[in-house]
């Protein structure tokens, strides 16, 4: 019993330090290519070295941060390939929890979707993205939630997880809030009428859109470096330390 309870105590230091650098890491405090050292974590967190190499060893397998030889942990950096591909496979997740949610979502979880749509417009006025953001987060996660297929939930939230920091950089962009709102709107209009095919196809457009503005994207970020099968793999990745020789041709936009 005794050796549970440090189990379970050490457990939920664990979990409180990877809790917190994977919302730092996602919020984009902690940007690509940080390097995470475990005395200072483990200082800063006020716990031993044990509970923070568990939650390093968490987050690495969630792929959001990456442990290399004699450099220890660092923040992923996702290159402009991986990185399509990613957004590529979320198009279709987040399309299928659509098409999903309009035929499965209760009238309460309608009625929650709508009043999370409509509490996102105060800040298209502001332009407050950050807010928007969090926002616009509950509002995926309530369509997730809402297609009631556990295991598609939690595949959806992992690639969204991983793609996050990104996600939030192009709210930033110059008319961004307003396009996203509007494409939230006509995506609520279609779950609540029930139009399954509708509603996956226009989350999929949110998500992913034709080739060309993917181009924008990496201007927005800086750059990132190309991780496609077989490339050289930088050193250090940090937006903005190389740019792909040939950026892939699928133009995506998110929020």
């Amino acid at each position: 019993m005794a050796e549970d309870a440090v189990q379970n105590g050490r457990q939920r230091l664990a979990d409180r330090v990877r809790l917190g650098l994977e919302r730092e890491i996602v919020t984009g405090d902690l940007t690509p290519g940080t390097r995470l050292d475990e005395t200072r974590l483990a200082e800063r967190y006020e716990v031993s070295r044990t509970p923070v190499r568990e939650a390093l060893m968490q987050l690495a397998a969630s792929g959001l941060i990456e442990m290399r030889p004699r450099q220890g942990a660092l923040v992923a950096a996702i290159g402009t390939f991986q990185l399509a591909e990613m957004f590529e496979v979320m198009s279709e997740l987040e399309a299928l929890c659509a098409r999903l949610a309009a035929r499965r979502m209760t009238p309460a979880e309608r009625d929650d979707l709508a009043a999370l749509h409509e509490a996102c417009a105060p800040y298209l006025a502001s332009g407050d993205a950050d807010a928007y953001y969090e926002l616009n987060l509950r509002f995926h996660e309530a369509i997730y939630a809402g297609s009631h297929n556990a295991f598609l939930e939690q595949e959806t939230r992992k690639i969204r997880l991983r793609v996050s920091p990104y996600r939030r950089m192009q709210l930033h962009r110059p008319g961004r809030l307003a396009d996203s709102h509007a494409e939230h709107g006509r995506v609520v209009a279609a779950i609540l009428a029930g139009d399954q095919e509708l509603a996956g196809r226009l989350l999929k457009d949110h998500v992913a859109i034709q080739s060309g503005t993917f181009v924008d994207f990496l201007a927005t970020v800086g750059g990132l470096p190309d991780r496609r099968p077989g490339s050289a793999r930088p050193g250090r990745a940090h937006p903005g330390s190389a740019r792909p020789d040939q950026p892939p041709k699928t133009r995506h936009r998110t929020g």
